[in-house]
């Protein structure tokens, strides 16, 4: 998503994603499971004796909502460079693409 991102619009160092798939594409899926293991763990520590729904309900919605904000926030950051001249004319100043239909 980052990479389509920055090449419709054009925008950033290497617009065409290449520093993204040599490097951060193996880092971002290792980084996004541990941010989930992270949460498990955090999430069974939280109901050592609590009623078995929450035991089980509890850890999965901490790794959603955790990986889900990871991966929003790399968005945010990587993805959409504010402010960056990006000169394809299909982006507004902002360097964020239209929604797709």
């Amino acid at each position: 998503m980052t990479v389509w991102a920055r090449a419709y619009c054009d925008a950033g160092y290497d617009a065409g994603g290449r520093f993204e798939l040599n490097f951060l594409l193996p880092v971002v899926p290792a980084v996004g499971a541990l941010v989930g293991l992270l949460a498990h763990v955090v999430g069974r520590r939280l109901v050592l004796h609590a009623p078995t729904a929450v035991r089980v309900s509890l850890p999965a919605l901490l790794v959603v909502v955790a990986t889900v904000g990871a991966a929003w926030w790399f968005f945010a950051t990587r993805g959409t460079l504010d402010g960056y001249p990006g000169d394809s004319g299909l982006c507004p100043a902002n360097n964020v693409p239209p929604a797709r239909p």
